[in-house]
């Protein structure tokens, strides 16, 4: 992912973060602001309520009690006490009282709680009832809300009971009210969105006709009886809501109130609803608010992450395509960024780093110019110093000899020549191989099942792996049988593995195992050469490709050269691993096709001098010493035959 399209989710990310959570926020807010409103009106409603059934109480008392004092009342119970009393002429007078004073129910009481006269349902009359007569104080009981049976069934009443003054020990009760109705919850002042219901418990089950409304039938009145049966369970105050459809609009909040009687016992349920209408329709309004905003938003953030990223990454863009310059090997590349802030610092900087790696590079080119030739010189006097020696000899032989004789001269020149023919055959195959390194041609690249290549090289070595008068090696080969074929020179990658397996045997005076292991890795083709000679340092692992390098006694120390210049032209890597006195462990990451056409650097001219051309030696069967550095040139005809057909070239440093 590019650093623009990084910016702009970023910066999406923030906007949709500050967006849901302002618009989470309002939503709260405006909730509890609803809720609080709702809970303020009902609260209202509730206290309405409250001091609407206290008046009409107090009203009910005062009525109740100005009948018992009247004139009227107190005669009745004159009449009432005289033996032979009959009650049926004052059957009618409590409808008629009732009347006159506006109030729905009302009952005239004898002593014993048998009713005399019945406004309500005057059919009652001889009927008892008996929780008049438990209290005698009921000037102080004031009014209560209790059921009442009337003409039309039962319902609930707002009552008060006063007596009238006693006459002889007795008295009449006078219980009168109001019923608990549509009247009732007509006088509550409903705030917009709101009702009142009330439903009078009446019966065990839920009744749908027990539930009233001012307005008229309840609609869907069962939906309320999961309501009244939380308020039947516990008689407290509660809030719970209804959901009439699907649409959340359409959810409606009920403030439950139970309605108890003189013994707690519960009589009705006042319910006031609140529409959550106003709450749903304007949360839906403020998401499709922020819905709007977070689009607006992710299109200017838009424009301005990618104007911003466009800023940035100019600059930034410009710093990588000058790196990969200098990856590149173009020290000379410099960025143009006229900007003062960081990025502008850090151009900057590139440039002066790029200016020092110039000079840097220049006095590094010189000193490995100064050391390679060094080193060869060195290299060179060394291997040259022997073979001189006898020439040395022979020719001083020579000129002593000339003094003698003929004959003894013909004996003498005949040897002397026979040495110096054989040193300067000695010369020729060190010379060659010095420029055996610096003959390494570009890689021809084909198709190459890499596992034929190292089964071959294998075979090349199976008369020296059991050679008389030498410990043997045991040859393991573990192939992938998948491998895929890669693009490489089939000579040039059989040579550097043939040099492998020379420089593993060398390492292994003693005998020991020669393991070869083709596999992939990351998309690339993986062969590696394991030993179980003695191994290497640390030290000597880090300098084991450097050329004329060597851990052994007698050796050029180009072999591992020639094999990492090999693998290096075919676009990959070699390592090694080794542990002294366990082993030595080569690896080879090949790409299945290089990446760029193979090539020599530059560099290897400027390192070392071209040595002078040669052909390329054969094998010779000489005994060598233990170590790691196989010579450039290879057991097999095929190899050699090659190296004398390749252009020459300059060698690596």
């Amino acid at each position: 992912m590019t650093f623009r399209s990084r910016l702009f989710w970023l910066f999406t990310f923030f906007v949709l973060l500050a967006v849901g959570i302002v618009a989470a926020g309002v939503t709260l807010v405006t909730r509890n602001a609803f809720e609080e409103l709702d809970a303020r009106r009902t609260d209202a409603l509730v206290a309405q309520f409250r001091e609407e059934f206290k008046q009409r109480g107090q009203e009910a008392a005062l009525q109740v009690k100005g009948i018992a004092d009247a004139e009227a009342t107190t005669r009745m119970a004159i009449e009432l006490m005289r033996p032979n009393a009959d009650a049926s002429t004052y059957y009618w007078d409590a409808r008629n009282v009732a009347s006159a004073h506006q109030l729905d129910i009302l009952d005239f009481v004898a002593t014993d709680g048998t009713i005399i006269s019945s406004a309500e349902w005057p059919a009652r009359a001889g009927y008892k009832l008996n929780w008049v007569t438990n209290s005698q104080d009921w000037a102080s009981a004031g009014a209560f809300l209790t059921r009442m049976e009337t003409q039309e069934g039962p319902t609930l009443g707002l009552m008060a009971v006063a007596s009238a003054v006693p006459v002889a020990d007795k008295r009449v009760y006078v219980i009168g009210g109001k019923k608990l109705g549509k009247d009732f919850l007509s006088t509550l002042a409903l705030s917009e969105g709101m009702r009142a219901l009330v439903y009078l418990n009446l019966d065990k089950d839920f009744s749908s006709d027990a539930l009233l409304d001012a307005n008229g039938p309840v609609q869907e009145a069962e939906r309320f009886a999961p309501l009244v049966e939380q308020v039947r369970q516990a008689p407290n105050e509660r809030t719970a809501g209804i959901t009439w459809s699907s649409d959340p609009a359409s959810a409606e909040s009920f403030h439950l109130l139970p309605l108890q009687g003189r013994a707690n016992e519960l009589l009705g349920v006042l319910l006031i609803g609140a529409s959550q209408r106003e709450r749903v329709v304007v949360e839906h309004r403020i998401i499709l608010l922020a819905v709007g905003v977070a689009g607006i938003g992710l299109l200017l953030g838009a424009i301005l992450s990618w104007w911003g990223a466009a800023r940035i990454t100019q600059p930034v863009t410009k710093l990588v395509n000058g790196a990969k310059q200098v990856a590149a090997g173009n020290w000379n590349a410099r960025v143009d960024v006229r900007s003062k802030d960081d990025i502008g610092q850090l151009a900057a900087a590139f440039n002066k780093m790029t200016e020092e790696l110039v000079e840097q590079r220049e006095r590094l080119v010189q000193s490995e110019r100064v050391a390679a030739w060094r080193e060869l010189a060195r290299r060179l006097a060394h291997e040259l110093k022997n073979p001189l020696f006898p020439l040395q000899i022979t020719v001083e032989n020579l000129r002593r000899a000339r003094a003698k004789d003929a004959e003894e001269f013909d004996e003498v020149f005949d040897e002397s020549t026979e040495t110096l023919l054989a040193e300067i055959e000695n010369l020729k195959g060190i010379i060659g191989r010095f420029s055996d390194f610096a003959r390494m041609p570009k890689p021809e690249l084909r198709p190459v099942d890499v596992n034929e290549v190292v089964r071959t090289v294998v075979r090349l070595f199976e008369a020296q792996f059991s050679a008389v008068g030498r410990p043997p090696i045991t040859p393991e080969l573990h192939l992938e049988a998948s491998l895929p074929a890669i693009q490489a020179d089939p000579l040039l990658l059989h040579r550097a593995i043939e040099n492998l397996v020379l420089n593993a045997m060398d390492a292994m005076p003693s005998g020991g195992v020669l393991a070869l292991a083709t596999s992939t890795h990351d998309g690339n083709v993986l062969i590696e050469i394991v030993d179980t000679g003695s191994g290497l340092t640390p030290e000597e692992c880090e300098r084991l490709f450097t050329p004329y390098y060597t851990t052994k006694q007698h050796g050029t120390g180009l072999g591992l050269a020639v094999v990492q210049s090999v693998i290096s032209d075919h676009g990959g890597t070699i390592s090694v691993e080794s542990e002294a006195g366990v082993g030595t462990t080569f690896r080879i990451e090949l790409p299945i096709k290089p990446a760029v056409e193979p090539h020599r650097t530059a560099k290897a001219t400027a390192a070392a001098p071209p040595p002078p051309a040669a052909p390329t030696p054969r094998v010779h069967d000489a005994p060598r010493a233990a170590g790691h550095d196989a010579p450039a040139d290879t057991p097999s005809d095929a190899a050699s035959n090659s190296a004398e057909t390749m252009a020459t070239s300059e060698p690596e440093a």
